[in-house]
């Protein structure tokens, strides 16, 4: 799971990033609301964290935004401010939750949980292309009948494939999604973890659905 948190005080996102990376989040840094909305744009996220008072564009301004750009991630607010009619305002923009600083980690992680779970309850039902099927409560998959063993890295590589399938995908959205925001897309480490994929889902079956577009990236589709 992804989670982008929008916070200029540093010391307070790096806290927020350590904890949450310690609950096995991988955790995205946004220092100021346009830089938060452009990370909330062009990169998918199971959550976003919104401090309310950032520098550049405000954490309202900042959700009204990136909910009129209909992206539907669910947000949580972060602020001192804890008014009902600051409450209101945050939910009236299009946040989904709000938690008034100084709070207790615990707390946070709790609603973090409770928002991505809320939010993937849709995202629950098995999915399917071709003869490829995938649990995504399990992460179990199969080809035909046959279960595939997959790593973590692989599995979420394949849901991302899945979730986009007929699309072309760049080695740059790929490395977006899959590994970090800040990941070389660069490297070669792409490359090689399609081609791990690729033997385990490919290899010994006589259609194949992972395919090369050259010189820009991967498809998954049925035919060439």
């Amino acid at each position: 799971m992804r989670i982008l948190v929008v916070e200029d005080e540093k010391k307070v996102a790096d806290f927020i990033k350590r904890g949450l990376e310690e609950e096995e989040f991988e955790v995205d840094i946004a220092s100021d609301g346009e830089e938060g909305v452009s990370m909330g744009e062009n990169v998918t996220y199971d959550l976003i964290l919104m401090d309310i008072m950032l520098p550049k564009k405000d954490g309202l301004s900042a959700i009204r935004e990136i909910r009129d750009k209909q992206i539907t991630t669910p947000i949580l607010c972060l602020t001192a401010k804890d008014t009902v009619d600051d409450i209101v305002a945050g939910l009236d923009v299009g946040s989904d939750d709000y938690l008034t600083k100084p709070f207790a980690f615990a707390e946070l992680v709790a609603r973090v949980k409770a928002l991505i779970r809320r939010g993937s309850q849709d995202r629950g039902a098995e999915l399917s292309f071709a003869d490829l099927r995938l649990d995504p409560v399990a992460h179990r998959v199969w080809r035909s009948d046959k279960e595939i063993d997959l790593t973590s890295k692989e599995y979420a590589l394949l849901e991302y494939f899945i979730r986009n399938a007929n699309l072309v995908l760049t080695r740059n959205m790929i490395a977006e999604h899959v590994w970090d925001y800040t990941f070389d897309s660069f490297t070669n480490i792409i490359d090689v973890y399609v081609n791990y994929l690729r033997k385990k889902v490919d290899k010994n079956f006589d259609k194949k659905l992972i395919h090369t577009v050259r010189g820009v990236g991967y498809v998954l589709k049925e035919s060439d």
